[in-house]
């Protein structure tokens, strides 16, 4: 089981979304962070006075899968994520040491979704 994680662009958000359901990857928690990365830092003008902007609003996707979805995910992520510019992201993969559905008491690969392709 993994943790793949994906910050991308606010506005490919929907587009991941769309990536990920065509890939039949489920049970998908989504928030919105701020963070810098690779991008220059932006100069931007706010009530007339000029500001240096640090961090860029970004969505986080976190989904929880059997290994046998972590590359189709990571496809999904990467179709729905990718303009080519700097910027567009980060994927991270972590391993999951246990994981517990709460409504049935499932445990690891029985409360991943989906378990197998």
């Amino acid at each position: 089981m993994k943790l793949v994680i994906g910050i991308v662009r606010p506005e490919r958000a929907n587009d991941v979304l769309e990536a990920l359901y065509r890939a039949e990857v489920r049970g998908i928690s989504m928030s919105r962070v701020q963070g810098h990365g690779g991008e220059l830092d932006r100069v931007e003008t706010y009530r007339g006075t000029t500001v240096k902007v640090e961090l860029s609003e970004k969505v986080r996707f976190e989904i929880a899968v059997s290994d046998v979805f972590v590359q189709a995910t990571i496809d999904a992520l990467c179709a729905g994520a990718r303009t080519g510019e700097v910027g567009d992201g980060k994927i991270f993969v972590v391993p999951l040491e246990q994981t517990v559905r709460i409504r049935t008491g499932e445990t690891d690969e029985g409360a991943v979704t989906p378990v197998d392709g």
